[in-house]
């Protein structure tokens, strides 16, 4: 069984996202394109995003630390350290309102 400090996971993304040109750092924590289900870190400095993308199956963001905007159409949703975001089921973006860090989990559809 392999363990992993998601809280070191964190900090040494924001590290990386903050030396980044492109104020974003990610790695898989778990699993991949061979499996039904990732989980991904995460990280963006303040004002960075990840650009309107589809969403590949039942997914949620759970923000590890700082603030994060969730945006789809005109809907929006804002999480904190310890909130949970169900990621709808269509295109979207992600925005860091302060420099965040968060567990994508995703499990892909058929």
């Amino acid at each position: 069984m392999q363990t992993l400090s998601l809280d070191a996971q964190a900090r040494e993304h924001l590290e990386r996202a903050a030396a980044a040109s492109s104020g974003r750092s990610a790695a898989t924590v778990y699993g991949g394109s061979e499996h039904t289900l990732r989980q991904t870190i995460l990280a963006l400095t303040a004002g960075s995003e990840l650009a309107e993308h589809d969403n590949p199956g039942d997914a949620t963001l759970l923000v590890l630390r700082g603030h994060v905007r969730l945006t789809s159409g005109e809907s929006a949703w804002e999480g904190r350290t310890g909130d949970l975001i169900a990621i709808p089921p269509a295109r979207h973006s992600l925005h860091a309102i302060e420099d965040a860090a968060v567990l994508l989990t995703i499990a892909k559809r058929g």
